[in-house]
């Protein structure tokens, strides 16, 4: 292994490391939430109903399943659950709401870090495999190369 592939490896750990540790701060976050047992697996697998946008075409498949895999949006949405729980003390209407908005902000994020950590990223509109992180899977790339 050369030395620029060495360092190479050793920044991809680095950033799957990084990686972990958000997934394990979302995980204790549901954990001080006090969420129920079923709420975990949605954080392995929910996100990825953003996957069948793939059923239309690759472009409209790219928009959904960034739509919820993308950490800006969940903490958009964590911002979102922090104003309607401030509401929340001005009127029932807003109670629960924002813990229900909240706990989908910390699966969203949750789970964009542990796919981030098996090298899925957001997706290129023109194949399931090319994504911001390179090709995943059996394709490499349209040529093979990686």
């Amino acid at each position: 292994m050369n030395a620029i592939n060495k360092q190479s490896f050793q920044m991809k750990n680095l950033l799957r490391l990084e990686e972990l540790a958000q997934l394990l701060i979302c995980v204790v976050a549901l954990i001080i939430n006090d969420v129920p047992w079923w709420v975990y697996p949605i954080l392995l697998l929910g996100p990825d109903i953003g996957m069948l946008g793939y059923l239309v075409n690759s472009r409209f498949g790219a928009v959904t399943y960034n739509a919820l895999h993308h950490k800006g949006i969940a903490i958009l949405m964590s911002g979102i659950g922090v104003v309607l729980g401030i509401m929340s003390i001005h009127g029932p209407e807003f109670r629960d709401t924002d813990t229900v908005v909240y706990i989908a902000a910390i699966i969203l994020y949750g789970h964009s870090s542990m796919d981030r950590i098996f090298g899925y990223g957001l997706k290129f509109g023109d194949n399931f495999h090319h994504t911001h992180l390179g090709w995943i899977g059996k394709m490499k790339g349209k040529d093979g190369a990686e």
